[in-house]
């Protein structure tokens, strides 16, 4: 896919940078050849190629399943600017 200088241009426009007139036909080649790299991606070979959600194959680290009475509220709260009835108190920000 072939890119020109009226399209970098437009593109430039869209995505609110400034490119001098001086660039745009060294920008549209260079994203010309950025295209054609990916349409040579479309070109290998995937079937049969498990998605990959890692580079690695690691497993997660585990850890006992244990029921804490999840820390002392007054201690968290000592921290808060404000809080009310052991809750946090926040400015409102939705109307």
């Amino acid at each position: 896919m072939a890119i020109d200088a009226a399209t970098v241009r437009k593109v430039a426009h869209l995505a609110r940078i400034r490119v001098g007139d001086d660039q745009l036909d060294r920008l549209a080649t260079e994203l010309s050849g950025i295209l054609t790299w990916i349409e040579q991606l479309s070109e290998v070979d995937t079937e049969g190629v498990a998605p990959m959600a890692s580079t690695e194959a690691v497993p997660l680290p585990m850890r006992e399943d244990v029921v804490t009475d999840g820390g002392d509220a007054a201690k968290v709260l000592a921290n808060a600017p404000k809080s009310d009835r052991g809750f946090f108190v926040v400015p409102k920000v939705v109307e």
